[in-house]
């Protein structure tokens, strides 16, 4: 039978961690999976790590200091026994009820996420505007629709999370990561609709947070399809080239200094695409 590695990150998840324990080994239990629960305290100063110490059905792992979101997915993904990882929040936002509607898709997937596109979803009106730039961006790199970018609750295996293991950055990244790195290199993603409730305790999400976010897009356009920047902006650049061209021809009846460099820059950042790209697909075969 398939192992589930369910892997919890925790900071400051005193008013809801108890809860959520208790609800998700009554899911699980119901599943008839096998499965162990791995809850990684990221530095709490709250009551976090006194509350788990008495859940004695959960897999402790702790930081000594706060290091992150993603880096403490990454410490329970090292220390998970499962072939499967399953990741959820400790604040009560995602529901355990939805999990059962993930597993059946194991079978043909390498991920299933529940996107946050059900009946009931609670994202903060401040965080919308910031979501739907990202998720238009992402679609672009991605070349397919993503329901949602970054839902925290997800399950996928752990080679897939094992190869891209070193993209994964320490902040709220994770998931955007880990779903453009498997949409770029042709996973099979499944999404599936889940509600979306209003968080217990404080949001540790940051407005500055939305700059790392559009930095890692770059990041990981540049490494998985680095022609999405360099051929659109040969082509802008070329365009120009093409028009200062013409408007000497047409006004001086010679050609300019200025015409000529955009036409061979663009040829230049049309040639180094090319290249960046060949780099691109040898460096992914490389990791299979």
């Amino acid at each position: 039978m398939t192992m589930i590695s369910v892997v919890i990150p925790a900071y400051n998840e005193e008013q809801a961690i108890e809860e959520v324990m208790n609800r998700l080994k009554k899911t699980m239990d119901s599943t008839k999976q096998k499965y162990e629960i791995i809850v990684v305290n990221d530095g709490s100063k709250d009551k976090t790590a006194e509350i788990l110490e008495k859940i004695s059905f959960v897999h402790k792992l702790n930081h000594p200091h706060n290091k992150g979101y993603g880096a403490a997915l990454k410490t329970g993904i090292k220390n998970a026994k499962g072939d499967w990882i399953m990741i959820t929040d400790a604040d009560g936002t995602y529901p355990e009820s939805a999990i059962p509607d993930l597993l059946p898709h194991l079978e043909h997937y390498d991920m299933v996420v529940g996107a946050r596109t059900g009946k009931n979803v609670s994202i903060p009106i401040s965080r919308r505007p910031a979501k739907y730039v990202l998720s238009k961006f992402a679609n672009y790199i991605a070349g397919t629709n993503i329901p949602d970018l970054n839902s925290g609750l997800r399950i996928f295996k752990k080679d897939l999370a094992m190869r891209f293991f070193h993209l994964y950055p320490s902040g709220f990244s994770f998931t955007s990561t880990i779903t453009l790195a498997s949409l770029c290199n042709d996973y099979h993603v499944k999404y599936v609709p889940i509600n979306y409730e209003k968080r217990k305790g404080k949001s540790k999400m940051k407005a500055s947070d939305f700059f790392g976010f559009n930095k890692l897009f770059m990041k990981m356009m540049m490494y998985f399809n680095p022609l999405k920047i360099f051929i659109p902006t040969a082509a802008i650049v070329g365009i120009l080239g093409i028009a200062w061209f013409v408007h000497d021809i047409l006004f001086f009846h010679n050609i300019a200094e200025l015409s000529v460099f955009l036409l061979l820059a663009a040829l230049q950042i049309g040639f180094i695409g090319l290249v960046a790209d060949l780099i691109s697909t040898d460096k992914n075969k490389d990791h299979h």
